[in-house]
């Protein structure tokens, strides 16, 4: 017999947003009954699909807590692959496209805090999949920027998805209601690798008499600049 669920997925529903509704359920449950007292069955029957369907999209309980972020970092990679702007940008926005789905799911993204954050192995797990993200864009980043430091691609991504997690993280504990526009904003602050210069509006305008011997005045502009 096909359960509601499976009927769907077979009709041609998509099937990232199909695992989506069996996150949902599951972390419903979770939250409900704790994880460790929630069967897969459970999970099985309120997501109205049977115990084979969810093993042949999820492999365990663990597994389906996180896997919106499969969906969410499939979609970034695919995104980053197409880009042909500034690549320090394109990271910024991948990261902002990442924040607006969550936000979409915001109920999603509550219950899962809810939940890991009482399971000492989900808390690891999460830890995993938040450098899944940082290697994505540091991995692109050393594509697209080959001649910048390693390590300013590191640190930039890094403080990219810092930024993202804690205003995730604040908004899911209902302390902000920042959207992606302040998302935005932080990660426009936050220094880029060397190599990228922003524009820039400021003149600098040095006078000199004009018998002023060539090399003094290029020494005099050097040393000025450097102490600006």
């Amino acid at each position: 017999m096909v359960t509601s669920g499976e009927g769907r997925l077979r009709g041609g529903e998509d099937n990232a947003q199909f695992r989506l509704t069996v996150v949902d359920q599951a972390l419903r449950l979770f939250a409900e009954q704790g994880y460790e007292a929630t069967t897969v069955d459970e999970i099985a029957e309120a997501a109205g699909i049977s115990r084979r369907t969810f093993f042949r999209q999820f492999r365990s309980k663990e597994d389906v807590i996180f896997a919106d972020h499969e969906s969410q970092l499939a979609q970034a990679a695919e995104f980053l692959a197409a880009a042909q702007g500034d690549p320090w940008d394109t990271v910024c926005d991948a990261v902002v496209q990442v924040f607006e789905r969550f936000t979409q799911w915001r109920a999603i993204a509550e219950r899962r805090y809810q939940v890991v954050r009482r399971v000492p192995a989900l808390r690891e797990r999460e830890i995993v999949t938040v450098f899944r993200y940082e290697r994505l864009f540091t991995d692109f980043l050393r594509e697209r920027l080959p001649e910048v430091p390693d390590l300013a691609r590191v640190q930039y991504t890094a403080a990219v998805t810092a930024t993202h997690n804690y205003l995730l993280r604040r908004m899911v504990r209902g302390e902000s209601d920042a959207g992606a526009a302040d998302l935005r904003v932080e990660l426009a602050a936050i220094p880029r690798g060397a190599g990228h210069r922003p524009a820039s509006d400021e003149l600098v305008v040095a006078v000199f008499p004009r018998d002023t011997p060539p090399r003094q005045v290029a020494e005099l502009v050097a040393r000025k600049l450097s102490s600006l």
